[in-house]
């Protein structure tokens, strides 16, 4: 059985990515587990293990897998970029208190009409986000 380090390194190569150490560092710090990170969370990760890696690899890389197809980047409030483990097709709630995004599967969503796309264009894909607050 491999180790889950290994199998970072086979999922980067099966994706096209070389896998330098500091790339299957990172990319093991956000496939451990579907999550939603940040580039600030996934630094503070890695440092906190010992790792030295500057802000500007983390964000390059992030750019990297995500150009790839390994993750999926969300733009959510505007404030920072969003990192998503699940490539699968689903949306989110966002929780505005907290900050935090649960997956919601698509099942789960029913659009009942969609605008036609402009001529010589389709839909490649539908990015929603609920946001969420505690009642009133």
């Amino acid at each position: 059985m491999l180790n889950f380090d290994s199998r970072c390194e086979t999922r980067l190569s099966a994706c096209g990515i070389r896998p330098t150490a500091q790339r299957v560092r990172i990319a093991t710090v956000l496939l451990s587990a579907p999550q939603h990170l940040s580039a600030e969370q996934i630094l503070a990760s890695l440092r906190g293990s010992g790792a030295r890696v500057s802000k500007a690899t983390v964000y390059n890389t992030l750019n990297l897998f995500a150009s790839h197809g390994l993750i999926r980047q969300l733009s959510v409030d505007g404030a920072r970029a969003w990192f998503d483990s699940n490539v699968d097709p689903h949306y989110h709630f966002h929780d505005l208190s907290s900050g935090a995004l649960i997956d919601v599967p698509v099942p789960e969503v029913e659009f009942s009409r969609l605008p036609a796309p402009p001529p010589g264009t389709e839909v490649a894909g539908i990015d929603l986000v609920i946001r969420l607050r505690k009642k009133q």
